[in-house]
């Protein structure tokens, strides 16, 4: 009887041994399964963060896009490495694969409790004020476009200043006496790209012809290539591209023309970041120069404010010339010459000085050339 009762007493204390060691097992696993979430795709919910945690959306160009998306990212990981934050708990990034995920992932990322998220791109601005108006108490931030709300703010630039400068860098180092644009989608944003790179052109040379074209989307390199050939062998020798990452397509096959024919000249204007490496084809390059639009500065420049307390809600904030948010590439100073920089900087001053207004619409440039 004995026995039977210690056998009995035994079964039992192995028993509750096993049902705690298999909860202890389950936590491990939910522990690794928050983990495996982090990987640009936004920190997993209820994980330890720091004081201040950020995060940005990306629009569907991706985040290693070699221009916008790309540059708000380095602005974010420049932010966490100067603060000591941690990537994927205390600052992190959502991929947007197409228009469907921007409130997927903003809020994935609202629930996982960081302090100001990014929308990067004005095709986020629809999401950002739902969402927006659904956590009053989450901070945000749209980059390229207006979100009228308290717990918004709104970073945009003076792109069409840029791109005049570009422009009047083309028209000087233009042999054909032709040149072109190509842009992503056909908006009000990229009219301001087209409408500034025309003026500049045209300031220099109003008898240059300016080839324009839209493919309709900033993830097509395939389709930019297409249409950089298209222009290329209509005599065009020098494209400017407003196109994220169907800009890549542009260079692409201005680098295959170039390593068929090294003595022709065919070059290509980059966009949003210094792209001189995207132009490189052994020891040469395509790439004149890029329009620069430090997205980079604006997007850490945000982040710091919000993590002082001083995160401008509500309001919209311009970048421009003036505070060198808005610069042109000097990376290829062989074909870039000195002349050419000069005349840059004598536009530059002209704009910054308001003698000269630059068009920032498609009717704005007909005016402008009107006047010419």
């Amino acid at each position: 009887m004995k026995r039977h009762r210690f056998l009995l007493v035994f079964a039992l204390l192995l028993a509750v041994g096993m049902i705690l060691g298999a909860c202890g097992g389950g936590k491990d696993n939910a522990d690794g399964g928050n983990e495996g979430n982090t990987s640009g795709e936004g920190g997993g919910e209820g994980e330890g963060k720091g004081d201040f945690t950020v995060a940005m959306v990306t629009d569907v160009g991706g985040v290693d896009d070699k221009s916008f998306n790309q540059s708000a990212w380095e602005g974010l990981k420049a932010f966490g490495e100067e603060h000591g934050l941690k990537e994927k708990e205390d600052y992190d990034y959502a991929q947007s694969n197409s228009d469907a995920d921007y409130s997927t992932n903003l809020n994935r990322l609202v629930r996982s409790d960081y302090d100001l998220i990014f929308g990067i791109g004005y095709k986020l601005a629809p999401a950002i004020e739902e969402i927006a108006g659904q956590f009053p108490e989450t901070n945000f931030s749209i980059v390229d476009s207006v979100v009228e709300a308290d717990n918004v703010s709104s970073i945009t630039f003076k792109e069409h200043q840029g791109s005049f400068l570009v422009g009047v860098a083309a028209a000087m180092k233009t042999e054909s006496n032709t040149v072109g644009f190509i842009g992503g989608v056909d908006s009000d944003l990229i009219n301001k790209f087209e409408a500034g790179y025309r003026a500049g052109v045209k300031s220099v040379n109003p008898d240059i012809e300016v080839k324009v074209q839209y493919a309709g989307a900033f993830d097509a390199p395939d389709d930019g290539k297409t249409i950089a050939s298209q222009m290329y062998s209509q005599g065009v020798d020098v494209i400017y591209h407003a196109a994220g990452g169907t800009g890549n397509g542009v260079f692409a096959e201005a680098k295959d023309i170039k390593q068929s024919n090294p003595d022709k000249n065919v070059w290509v204007i980059g966009v949003d970041r210094d792209q001189y490496e995207e132009g490189q084809i052994g020891d040469m390059n395509v790439t004149l120069t890029s329009m620069v639009k430090r997205v980079d500065i604006a997007v850490q420049d945000m982040a710091t404010k919000a993590m002082n307390g001083e995160f401008p809600g509500g309001e919209v904030i311009e970048y421009g010339l003036e505070d060198e948010a808005i610069s042109v590439a000097r990376t290829n100073e062989k074909a870039l010459t000195e002349e050419i920089i000069t005349e840059i900087e004598s536009w530059k001053e002209k704009i910054i000085n308001g003698e000269v207004e630059v068009p920032s619409t498609k009717d704005g440039i007909k005016q402008f050339e009107e006047s010419l």
